[in-house]
């Protein structure tokens, strides 16, 4: 294996951690807003009350996109292992 093809398994994980914590992150952020300009309209200053929307929201997400995830990773961890094989020989 060479510096490039380093370089390269490493850019691909970084990517695909990224594109793996995506849809939780965003579920969190959009949450965290409508708690937000809730708070702002009530002035409701409670700084724990954003926490379980959040939660709920992250979970769902991994309940929706959960599969896709694990076939992402699991995809992944074959071309790597393939890659691996390709090394020895």
């Amino acid at each position: 294996m060479n510096a490039q093809e380093a370089i390269t398994i490493g850019q691909e994980a970084l990517y695909l951690t990224a594109l793996i914590a995506a849809p939780a992150l965003l579920a969190a952020l959009v949450a965290g807003l409508a708690v937000s300009v809730l708070q702002a309209a009530t002035q409701i200053n409670e700084m724990t009350l954003s926490f379980i929307p959040k939660l709920i929201a992250i979970f769902a997400t991994l309940v929706i996109a959960g599969p896709w995830m694990l076939a992402q990773i699991s995809e992944y961890t074959l071309r790597i292992f393939a890659r691996i094989a390709t090394f020895g020989a």
